[in-house]
């Protein structure tokens, strides 16, 4: 009897870890904007691979989203570097940015904002 008790305390648990996965995708969908201008431009960037705007060489080291019949999110590893900064001190942001929410860990530049929309 105790150990049915256990069994179905368990249960849930291994169903709800298993709902938080994350899959992971080959492309992030990244929003920017140039606050001098302010044009707003939608980047589609492959994981792997350095993508530019402006001055910002960005590179996604990960996106993964969330199950179809999970909650919509992505969250992308990216590193950041700017080019209009001084040789070793270019890297402006690394780290991880969750689409829905930004205000977690973000860009922090005097040009540009930069955000996760979607992994694809």
């Amino acid at each position: 009897m105790m150990r049915l008790a256990a069994l179905a305390l368990l249960l849930p648990m291994a169903a709800m870890a298993q709902s938080q996965d994350w899959l992971p995708k080959g492309q992030a969908e990244l929003q920017l904007l140039d606050k001098v201008t302010a044009r707003v431009s939608v980047l589609r960037a492959p994981v792997g691979q350095a993508t530019q705007f402006g001055t910002l060489t960005v590179k996604v080291a990960a996106c993964n989203a969330r199950p179809p019949d999970e909650v919509p999110d992505a969250a992308a590893f990216l590193e950041v570097s700017d080019s209009r900064r001084a040789a070793g001190f270019q890297e402006v942001f690394r780290g991880w940015m969750f689409a829905n929410a930004p205000g977690v860990s973000m860009l922090e530049h005097p040009v540009y904002d930069l955000r996760v929309l979607d992994c694809k």
